[in-house]
């Protein structure tokens, strides 16, 4: 049976009212040895593929841009980027900040979203895009938990999305912060976001034709 906290507090019917899927940063620079290698990456990656491949029609996947130098960065994200010199533009092989193989065959249909911060929603325009599709729901994959998802998570729900958090898609670099922000995201945020995983979820949306 699909997660009964995303059939009780959500329903398909918010499905059918509009979905999309922001899946968050799945670059190779987090995915091979960098400096910021993440190594649970490659352990949810088939999951993550088997939730693009729902539907890659629906799929937004963000990607993580840095600076062009250190320089270039604005305030506090200098000191930042001081931390990590080799991580700027300037430093990087272009191909690093582009998505992991497997996922970026599924653009198109699915879309990529570029930030230069943590949030996608800094900006606006992923939110107009979204609304102008329609989209009311947002499913939620990718890395990091205590991060980046962190930040699409609560901007989404500041927006007024209701986020369906796929919690076998998601990682962090580190398993205690990972999983306080799971036991967070379940405690505090009951009535805006939902969990579940991705066979249950693709379970749900069979089961309502979507």
């Amino acid at each position: 049976m699909p997660d009964e906290t995303l059939q009780t507090t959500l329903g398909s019917d918010a499905f059918a009212r509009g979905w999309a899927h922001l899946c968050v940063d799945m670059q190779s620079v987090f995915a091979e040895e960098t400096e910021w290698h993440a190594s649970w990456l490659a352990r949810i990656l088939p999951a993550v593929e088997e939730l693009a491949a729902l539907s890659a029609h629906r799929t937004v996947f963000t990607r993580f841009i840095p600076p062009e130098t250190v320089n270039a960065a604005q305030g506090a994200w200098r000191r930042y980027y001081r931390r990590w010199p080799g991580m700027v533009r300037e430093k990087l092989p272009p191909g690093l900040l582009g998505l992991v193989p497997s996922l970026a065959r599924f653009v198109p249909p699915a879309r990529t979203f570029d930030k230069p911060v943590y949030s996608p929603w800094h900006s606006g325009q992923l939110h107009q895009t979204l609304r102008a599709d329609g989209v009311e729901t947002i499913v939620v994959s990718g890395g990091e938990t205590d991060v980046c998802v962190l930040a699409t998570v609560l901007g989404a729900i500041d927006l007024g999305y209701h986020v369906v958090l796929v919690t076998d898609a998601i990682f962090g670099s580190a398993d205690p912060t990972h999983d306080a922000m799971l036991e967070i995201y379940h405690s505090r945020f009951q009535m805006q976001l939902s969990t579940t995983t991705v066979s249950d979820l693709a379970l749900l949306l069979r089961e309502a034709g979507l």
